[in-house]
């Protein structure tokens, strides 16, 4: 058992002052506030819950910033994709966990107590497949455990080059599974996650380029209860594509084909109509949004003001990890409405509301629902997930409630976190999580061997 005292916390139903939290076996056993701290608690001055990155690929850790240099023709997500897809190719297991357990070691240190990983990075570099058809996923929970990091681990199924059931060119070899196989990837991705506390698993159809028809409604009960993510209308190509091939826009045909509901998170979905955009909201689907990578990737601005007004909800996640942080995303999704609509607070919902807390809120229930976490924020019940927050840093200084979270996420960054527990595990203290050094050196290590 742990105990541990804050003199600020943010709780379900808004700050509190003197709060205790007690923790047993990696989950909140009570929460009182109002309370002096006794004798055994462990003081800390103000914390807010950890947030999930509900869609990261943790291999492309390993080439951030690599994709920087223009080539002959106009550059664009394409062209970063055949870069990725030849990163990819040259990645060994060991280089996976090396690059994921670093990347899993900065999410804690910048906020983020939970992953989705994406996984779609399956098999050996000819293609084969491993002895054990999950390897690479072990090594994504062996990273997992290394850091302390919550994981949804969501095996991807990818099977084609574009819509139509067009085949898979070679730079994708390592990614592509038949529907028998992949059934067998999703149990040895079960068995490879048993052991992890707190671990749970969904499923991931790529993208309708990538899964026809038959086949995503094939792998959908794979999932059960389970969440389904898949990106969707990321590129204008992308819609225009899919509107060739079947007459609708990407997010439309999900809704007309796909059992899309609460289970769901359609990643991106930067491109919609207005009507998608409330069909979408009413489905009781999440909007994934991974605002750094698409502005990274020159994607475009998700609909978010239209989106939240008619009752959608979102969740942020790190996707390409070019920039890992809670605060990163949140402020970029706020700029890019700004800069979008010509406007200041546009997310915040309603006069006299502080943007930051609006941002906040949504994204630890949207991340929650996306990961399927039953319990959220700091609540009995909830995986004892904790973000201590220095108040003596300069744009924290003299401030209270709301106004830390504005100061963080808009003013500051990762250097405002003090302390992060992760499943009641102290993983991160003074800002460093206690496996930094470690894993910078194994992850330069791989990185310097790659990209040489």
């Amino acid at each position: 058992m742990t105990r541990l005292h804050f003199a600020f916390a943010l709780l379900p139903s808004g700050w509190a002052n003197d709060v205790q939290v007690v923790v047993v076996d990696g989950a909140i056993a009570s929460v009182t506030a109002g309370v002096a701290p006794s004798a055994g608690d462990e003081r800390h001055q103000m914390a807010v819950p950890g947030l999930a990155s509900l869609h990261s690929h943790a291999f492309q850790r390993g080439m951030a910033g690599l994709a920087e240099l223009r080539g002959d023709t106009t550059d664009t997500f394409w062209t970063w994709r055949e870069t990725m897809y030849r990163f990819a190719l040259t990645m060994t297991p060991d280089d996976v966990a090396a690059v994921a357990t670093l990347l899993y070691v900065e999410m804690l240190e910048r906020g983020f107590t939970r992953v989705g990983e994406f996984h779609y990075l399956h098999h050996d570099r000819d293609g084969a497949p491993y002895a054990n058809l999950a390897e690479m996923a072990v090594r994504i929970a062996e990273a997992a455990s290394a850091s302390g990091i919550g994981l949804t681990l969501l095996p991807s199924f990818y099977a084609h080059s574009t819509f139509g059931g067009a085949a898979p060119h070679a730079g994708q070899r390592r990614f592509i599974c038949p529907v028998d196989q992949f059934a067998a990837l999703m149990a040895a991705s079960r068995e490879a996650i048993r052991d992890l506390p707190g671990a749970n698993i969904g499923i991931a159809p790529h993208s309708l380029r990538a899964v026809a028809p038959d086949e995503l409604a094939a792998i959908i009960p794979l999932a059960g209860a389970d969440p389904i993510h898949i990106h969707a209308a990321e590129q204008v190509r992308e819609v225009e594509d899919c509107s060739a091939w079947s007459g609708r826009r990407p997010v439309q045909w999900l809704l007309d084909h796909a059992p899309v509901d609460q289970r769901w998170c359609l990643i991106h979905a930067t491109h919609m109509t207005e009507q998608e955009v409330t069909a979408l909201a009413r489905s009781g689907a999440v909007a994934g949004l991974c605002p750094v990578t698409e502005a990274s990737l020159g994607d475009g601005i998700f609909s978010a003001r239209e989106f939240l007004a008619a009752g959608g909800r979102f969740g942020i996640g790190t996707d390409s990890n070019v920039l890992v942080g809670v605060a990163d995303e949140l402020r970029q999704l706020e700029y890019g409405q700004r800069l979008k609509h010509r406007e200041r607070n546009v997310l915040s919902g309603r006069p006299g509301t502080s943007t930051g807390r609006a941002l906040f809120d949504q994204a630890l229930a949207g991340g929650a629902q996306a990961l399927a976490q039953t319990k959220a924020g700091l609540a009995p019940g909830a995986r004892a997930d904790i973000v201590g927050l220095d108040t003596a840093h300069p744009s924290l200084a003299g401030r209270s409630g709301d106004a830390v979270l504005d100061g963080w996420l808009f003013a500051t960054g990762s250097d405002a976190i003090d302390c992060v527990w992760a499943g009641g595990d102290k993983v991160v203290a003074g800002g460093r999580h206690r496996l930094s050094d470690k894993a910078r050196e194994q992850f330069n290590a791989s990185v310097r061997r790659l990209v040489a």
